[in-house]
């Protein structure tokens, strides 16, 4: 479990939990900025290193290696995406690079200064540096507040009353604005909490190109780190834009809950919560003490729980206390000079009334109200349509608006640059809306009519989906389609939400279907509007989904449903087309483990990726053409890694390949990574010798190679059939169906690799994926 989500209503409550979470995230960061000036200084020794003895910059680089491999982020939530897994592990995958350096004997980094000290320190300055700033005005304003609250709360009630409401407008001005500065501090902790992730690693591929552009093996080490460059470079963007979308919704919770701070005051149907100042009795002729305690009070057991806590002693926790409440009385003034009191008659010590005191006239009468057994008023997320004045609904009507709306969209305008990111005039969308889902003008056929702009009716399709009263993919069933969003395999994650789907009501069903149909044919031509899937993702992904309740927490979800629409767009045929067969249990089939044969990089270094140098028209993307096309991944516009998620077609799982010799690594990925971060992890040792690549000219490609030499054949002229289909995650790879027949098979010295011929096309093939003839 990462750091806990600060909720915003719990700024309001103030409770000892909270302030533990906020110690928590304060501490991490401290972390995170002695991590940065660690890094700092050692990046300033690595510098004056080249200026000295080897001896001098193997050591910095050694020390340097190692600050990068111990410091791991912590992440908030309860889980991580498959970009945070592979960004988290970039770090170690750095270090490991580091020490292999080493060995190097030439140097260069002219540019370190630029790409990576300024960067860090400039985040370090600006972003933590902020956090600790706003962390001493809120220490100092809870102070300020609970200083003028107990000085309000020991005033005598028989004080004229002017002076009374002036004391009380004083302290309820002090404690709008604690509470609105927690607000603030907590919302500035949680997002540099997630800004950091890619502040911090993004410097450091800067600094790995500039270190490797100066050798002479440039040009082929940069062919052979190109595949691990453009996978973390995807999983920076697409954290990147799960972080801004999560920040506006983040920055929009926060300010409903500054408009309206009682609707979003954490409530619950079992306790209630919040500071009473308890009146304890010494004997004569001490008289008695007043002690701050945050109470909670259960229900329907009757019992008040006390925790001892002072905010001005550094938030230091006492002893716990539990009392059965037999009954609750309002206190007058007459019996004691101290105003919104209650006297308590607790069940275990007959006689006996404990006094307490609440913070003020609402905080007095809710206390009385909590503790008369009635339930508080239970606060539900908004609905859009309310807010609005939208009568959205799931009928007829609405289908046929979908319909409509995509056949629009389709042919006039599936290749217009940032389709469904791109916003219409809120006027227009709206009452292009309320036009079409009204029984009597819904009749205008959106395809053919040149009033309303392709932008608009994207608008308003989004506005219909959020403004339904339920989500499409309704309230029911979002937990149970985060779930596998948040772990497990590929394979697992698509079985889940294929059965998932079908426990959707049949016209939710129904309308899902087409829109994710839809979506795909938008994916389809991202070359033209740049909506790539994982940016339809971002868009779909709050509108098709929310949960029912507004929180942190589930803001913090953002990231997992953009994963979830992301396989319903890739896998809709599978989804919508075929019914669940297995909903319970694991796939028939099992597979051998996936082996790996380790080589070395002949000590030679990597080329690395540098953001603020990439030429994106230098980049190919393997068309039939061969005209190079735009970097996707620069123009933000990314390629999902939800996608290689599965490629079976054959009934039951495949066995898992063995690593191509290409692309290995020294650890085998976790079942959950997908494939594009499996092979991020594998860029450290693998090795393509010059005369080992593959050559378009050639009908029979050069055989796989192990240090320079070539594989020897034990076994010649054998056959063998396909069991599972396979597609190449390499040149050197063959991609076949289930049943394809392979000639002039033979061992390859990789161990789990088989070499044939397909097609007149001579690769790899995995060993278990095949049977002899």
């Amino acid at each position: 479990m990462g750091l806990h989500p600060l909720e915003f209503s719990e700024c309001y409550l103030d409770s000892p939990t909270f302030r533990e979470k906020v110690k928590a995230h304060e501490a991490e960061l401290d972390k995170t900025n002695r991590f940065i000036k660690e890094l700092y200084k050692d990046g300033k020794n690595l510098i004056n290193a080249t200026k000295r003895k080897f001896i001098q910059l193997s050591m910095a680089q050694r020390k340097f290696a190692q600050c990068l491999g111990e410091f791991q982020f912590e992440y908030i939530g309860d889980a991580k995406t498959d970009d945070e897994k592979c960004i988290d592990e970039s770090l170690k995958e750095f270090s490991a690079f580091l020490k292999n350096l080493e060995e190097q004997r030439e140097i260069m980094m002219q540019n370190i200064t630029e790409t990576l000290m300024k960067p860090l320190e400039k985040f370090r300055k600006e972003h933590l540096g902020a956090a600790k700033a706003e962390r001493k005005k809120y220490e100092k304003e809870t102070e300020k507040y609970y200083s003028s609250l107990e000085k309000l709360l020991n005033m005598s009630a028989k004080k004229k009353e002017p002076q009374l409401q002036e004391a009380d407008v004083q302290v309820e001005t002090n404690r709008q604005h604690f509470q609105e500065l927690s607000l603030e501090y907590v919302c500035k902790l949680q997002e540099i909490q997630e800004r950091k992730k890619f502040e911090c690693v993004e410097p450091m591929l800067a600094f790995f190109q500039t270190v490797f552009t100066f050798y002479h093996q440039g040009y082929e080490l940069a062919k052979d780190f190109d595949h691990y460059k453009r996978a973390l470079q995807i999983n920076i963007q697409n954290t990147r834009s799960r972080f801004e979308a999560t920040r506006s919704e983040v920055y929009e919770l926060m300010k409903r809950t500054k408009d309206t701070p009682q609707e979003h005051r954490q409530t619950s149907a079992i306790s209630s919560e919040g500071y009473l100042y308890v009146q304890e009795k010494r004997p004569p002729p001490f008289g008695s003490s007043w002690v701050k305690r945050y109470c909670t009070f259960v229900k329907e057991q009757k019992i008040l729980h006390m925790i001892t806590f002072d905010h001005k002693s550094g938030g230091k926790t006492g002893e716990t206390e539990s009392v059965m409440l037999k009954s609750c009385l309002r206190k007058t003034t007459d019996t004691l000079d101290r105003r919104f009191c209650l006297d308590l008659e607790i069940t275990d010590r007959p006689g006996t009334m404990l006094t307490v005191q609440a913070l003020s006239e609402d905080d007095h009468k809710f206390w009385i109200h909590a503790m008369g057994g009635k339930e508080p008023v239970h606060y539900l997320g908004r609905t859009y349509s309310k807010e609005r004045g939208i009568d959205a609904q799931l009928d007829d009507i609405g289908v046929s608006f979908v319909k409509n709306s995509i056949n629009a969209i389709e042919k006039r305008g599936v290749n217009d640059q940032g389709l469904y990111r791109v916003v219409g005039v809120s006027s227009k969308v709206q009452k292009l809306l309320g036009l079409m889902i009204d029984e009597k003008s819904n009749e205008l056929d959106l395809a053919v009519c040149e009033d309303w702009d392709v932008k608009t009716i994207t608008s308003a399709l989004k506005l219909y989906l959020r403004s339904l009263p339920e989500p499409l993919m309704t309230y029911g069933l979002y937990k149970e389609f985060i779930i596998p969003a948040k772990s497990g395999s590929p394979e697992a994650r698509l079985q889940a939400i294929h059965c998932l789907v079908h426990k959707l009501p049949e016209k939710n069903r129904l309308v899902l279907g087409l829109l994710m149909k839809h979506l795909a044919t938008v994916a389809a031509h991202s070359k033209q509007n740049l909506m790539t899937v994982a940016n339809l993702g971002v868009v779909f992904g709050p509108t098709l989904m929310r949960p029912q309740e507004e929180t942190v927490a589930a803001i913090m979800d953002l990231k997992f449903q953009n994963i979830v629409v992301e396989i319903l767009i890739e896998q809709h045929e599978k989804i919508f087309g075929d019914t669940p067969s297995e909903c319970s249990s694991a796939a028939a089939f099992s597979a051998p483990t996936r082996q790996s044969k380790k080589l070395g990089r002949q000590n030679r270094p990597l080329a690395v990726y540098n953001p603020q140098v990439l030429d994106i028209q230098t980049v190919s993307v393997g068309s039939e053409s061969g005209t190079p096309a735009l970097d996707e991944a620069s123009l933000g516009s990314n390629e999902s890694v939800s996608s290689h998620s599965s490629n079976t077609s054959a009934p039951g799982t495949p066995p898992q390949r063995a690593q191509n010799p290409h692309d290995t690594s020294q650890t085998t990925p976790s079942p959950d990574s997908s494939g594009m971060c499996s092979a991020m992890a594998s860029w450290m040792n693998s090795v393509t010798a010059t005369s080992a690549t593959p050559q378009a000219s050639s009908s029979k490609a050069p055989r796989a190679v192990t240090d320079g030499e070539p594989a020897e054949d034990s076994v010649s002229q054998r056959k063998a059939k396909a069991v599972y289909p396979c597609e190449a995650e390499h040149d050197s790879e063959l991609s076949f169906q289930a049943g394809a027949i392979f000639h002039d098979v033979t061992l390859s010295r990789e161990p789990g690799w088989l070499e044939g011929v397909l097609e007149g096309k001579r690769g790899l093939i995995p060993e278990n994926y095949v049977e002899m003839l």
